[in-house]
């Protein structure tokens, strides 16, 4: 270990190392995760029994609620989390190619959130206007939705939390294009880092229309311009925020879904014991639905006046990108066929989450056609439609990955008992909260309404509400235990005998579990053949062998490995 890394705080806190931040990165939004369910668990309470909260407090919990969960916990914990902690050990890299702007990446998203949780608290309450931001909502204070303090530094969390993400996304695309070990070509790299290299990339191509964006709202609000204001005098339009929302929001949601699926992809071929089917086909539809993504925006606005003949066009679109996701659904499918299929806890999760993912990518199809969305559009469905996409996106899967590479990180073992339970019950009180949704949204019910109100002819649903609040609680109380497992495991946990526990074939599971400084120690990883090769013949099997290692390991020379110490 190098002198630079022997203090607490150099070690710990300001720690340059990717292991370090990865889990930094990932505690800190598990901590976020846990102040969104919090306000989850407070407005579906207000929802079973309406006046527990005022209409103003329910609107700002639910505009937090949101917010936290997209930007504070899915991206952190799926980029930020998995993206530090694997992507150098999965190529055969000692670190990231840029250690400091990596530090420097996490701490901007600490002060991001700090800023945020400030929000909530200021004179005149946190902003309620939607995590949206839409304006003129954004942009007009009164009495209902409070001064603009809080809505300054609403915006300024947001804006902190993607120069964080920019920072974190130009680092991992350096790294996997420069700094792959020998032998490890661009279709030998593993499926979690494809997904990470892709995400990374539209989140750098899609983000700056909405810091623009940004920019302008913020000089509504201080400078008097319109450019989203309208009044007697001036004509600006709203539905410009809207587009540029959106052209980053959509392709937003596939920077979290692809990590999701790396994942997956990663969890089935280590419990089939088979090569995985097709992966160059699931690269390239991965890659395909990336450049579509950037094509499909408007379709969340088809309600908002947009010119109906572009909205034909964005429906088009819509329904194209489903192929080359429902391909890649079919892909992961067709690989758990044949195979020597281990429902281990990382399965088990693998599996739920992949089940819950194609009901959200199914009941997304009616709200890309412009007639089926223009009655959908604000009901219950979308809300259910969404939990379904980005809940099994940012729980299940991430779960799913912790219980999986919990040995690599930490040199303990999560309990598969424990985790199989916690799987079951999650499945059953998520589906508990979300599938309702469907019913209630074809009922017509609108979603962000503190109450039923005056809507008297959905009276008959209020048990609903009850049931999935309910359900919620369930939910919840699950996650919790869990919360304090996961700590208690990191100190407490079994020890971990065999570094590589689930037979995988990627390159992380050479390493020693945990990995130390700079990964390898004096060793470094050489790549011989494609990943994802499990034995298939007999010959091998007889010999008890059922996988074959991702690469060999060769010993630096006495020299080699004093100047890699010297350099870290």
């Amino acid at each position: 270990m190098s002198a630079a890394e022997t203090s607490w705080v150099k070690q710990y806190l300001f720690s340059t190392d990717h292991k370090v931040i990865g889990k930094q990165y990932l505690l800190t939004g598990l901590f976020m995760a846990l102040i969104g369910g919090i306000l989850a668990v407070a407005f579906r309470t207000n929802l079973a029994s309406p006046g527990v909260l005022s209409d103003s407090a329910y609107l700002r919990l639910v505009t937090y609620h949101g917010s936290i969960m997209f930007f504070w916990v899915a991206m952190p914990v799926l980029l930020g989390g998995f993206g530090n902690l694997l992507i150098p050990l999965m190529i055969g890299a000692r670190d990231m190619a840029f250690p400091t702007l990596n530090m420097l990446s996490y701490w901007t998203f600490v002060v991001s959130a700090i800023v945020l949780i400030l929000s909530f608290f200021v004179p005149g309450g946190g902003f309620s206007g939607g995590w949206t931001i839409y304006p003129p909502l954004s942009a007009m204070p009164d009495a209902f939705l409070g001064e603009h303090l809080g809505t300054i530094l609403f915006l300024l969390a947001v804006a902190l939390e993607f120069a964080s993400m920019l920072m974190g996304g130009v680092n991992f695309i350096a790294t996997i294009i420069t700094m792959r070990t020998k032998g490890l070509s661009f279709f030998r790299l593993p499926l979690m880092i494809w997904m990470q290299l892709i995400a990374s990339v539209l989140f750098l191509l899609s983000v700056t229309p909405l810091i623009a964006g940004a920019f302008m709202l913020m000089m509504d609000i201080f400078a008097g311009t319109h450019f989203f204001t309208v009044t007697a005098e001036h004509t600006g339009n709203p539905i410009l925020f809207q587009h540029l929302f959106w052209f980053f929001g959509h392709p937003e949601v596939y920077v979290i879904l692809f990590p999701a699926l790396g994942i997956i992809a990663e969890i089935f071929p280590a419990n089939t014991r088979r090569p995985f089917y097709s992966y160059k086909t699931l690269v390239w539809t991965a890659i395909i639905a990336g450049v579509l993504s950037f094509l499909v925006w408007a379709h969340h606005q088809f309600v908002a006046g947009i010119n109906p003949y572009s909205a034909i066009w964005f429906s088009v679109f819509t329904v194209a990108i489903s192929v080359p996701f429902s391909i890649s659904l079919v892909v992961m499918g067709l690989s758990l066929v044949n195979g020597s299929i281990r429902f281990t806890a990382p399965m088990v999760w693998a599996v739920g989450a992949y089940a819950m993912f194609i009901i959200g990518g199914l009941t997304g199809l009616p709200l890309g056609a412009f007639t089926a969305d223009v009655y959908f559009h604000d009901t219950y469905f979308v809300v259910a439609h969404f939990h379904y996409t980005v809940f099994t996106i940012a729980v299940l899967s991430a779960i799913a990955g912790l219980y999986y590479w919990f040995p690599k990180w930490f040199g303990r073992q999560l309990n598969e008992t424990f985790g199989k339970w916690h799987a079951i019950l999650t499945l059953i009180f998520y589906n508990g909260f979300a599938f309702p949704g469907f019913f209630l949204g074809l009922a017509g019910h609108p979603r962000r309404y503190a109450s039923l109100g005056f809507f008297e002819y959905l009276h008959e649903y209020q048990w609903v509400h009850v049931m999935m609040t309910v359900s919620t609680y369930l939910l919840f109380a699950t996650q919790l235990v869990f919360a304090v497992y996961f700590i208690y495991a990191i100190f407490k946990g079994k020890k971990v005998e065999d570094p590589n526990p689930w037979k995988a074939t990627t390159l992380e599971w050479l390493a020693p579990s945990p990995p130390p400084h700079l990964n390898w120690g004096n060793t470094h990883p050489i790549v011989e053949h494609d990943p994802y090769e499990y034995a298939v013949n007999g010959e091998l099997k007889a010999k008890g062998i059922d996988f074959l290692p991702q690469g060999k390991l060769y010993v630096l020379k006495k020299s080699d490995a004093e100047k890699q110490e010297q350099e870290g």
